[in-house]
């Protein structure tokens, strides 16, 4: 992990933040870890993250059975909901704040251009459907998702008719071979984030629950061309 992170406690959320290592940093990528995770987990990705943004990375807010932490309580064999991912979407929202954070730009500027929205997000597994789900509910803060490994809740669908994440770029990335999130998660959320306006790139590849070499430069292509 790079020596140059923090961690940091806001609200009732533990972060671990990497403040830019270049000029010009005033807006963020906020890392969702998976199920099991923490503030550490996302780590793997942030070589492939532009230097000039903050990386925030909070630990889930829900002690997981196992070991680590998780964005809801778990319930053995049931998909969650948008309404189960709510709180945790909420607790995030009311830290990420210039109270919190001052150097980065977390003005709501509702009906701003996508572009000049402060928030990319980046999500692995249950962290993607945090990720779908904060653009969902939150779009007007909302400048890019990338959703590794990751499914959508099971009624995203009644959150897309008002296209919520129009002109939003989206990546998704998954394993064919994947026993935890069947590839059949990700192509449905293909489709339906498309029909939420947002403008998604797939890749998909011959792996498990992880990226491929090919999805990994697919997702620093992605945050290359946002950060041009």
């Amino acid at each position: 992990m790079n020596e140059n992170t923090r961690l940091v406690s806001v609200g009732n959320i533990t972060f671990r933040v990497r403040p830019p290592t270049s000029a010009g940093g005033r807006k963020a990528i906020l890392m969702l870890h998976g199920w099991t995770g923490d503030e550490n987990a996302m780590w793997i990705f942030a070589k492939r993250l532009p230097t000039n943004y903050w990386l925030l990375a909070p630990r889930g807010i829900v002690p997981a059975p196992f070991g680590g932490y998780a964005w809801h309580p778990h319930r053995q064999g049931i998909w969650p909901t948008v309404n189960d991912l709510y709180p945790a979407v909420e607790s995030l929202l009311k830290v990420l704040t210039p109270e919190y954070f001052p150097e980065i730009d977390f003005t709501l500027a509702r009906g701003s251009q996508v572009s000049d929205r402060p928030l990319q997000l980046i999500g692995f597994s249950q962290g993607a459907a945090m990720a779908f789900t904060f653009g969902l509910l939150h779009p007007e803060i909302v400048r890019a998702i990338a959703g590794l490994s990751g499914f959508l809740p099971t009624d995203a669908d009644q959150y897309i008719a008002q296209e919520p994440l129009r002109n939003v770029p989206v990546l998704l990335a998954h394993g064919t071979q994947d026993e935890l999130v069947p590839v059949e998660k990700a192509r449905q959320a293909a489709e339906l984030l498309t029909r939420a306006g947002a403008q998604v790139d797939y890749c998909e590849d011959f792996v498990g629950h992880k990226l491929s070499a090919t999805c990994f430069r697919s997702l620093e292509v992605f945050f290359q061309d946002l950060s041009a």
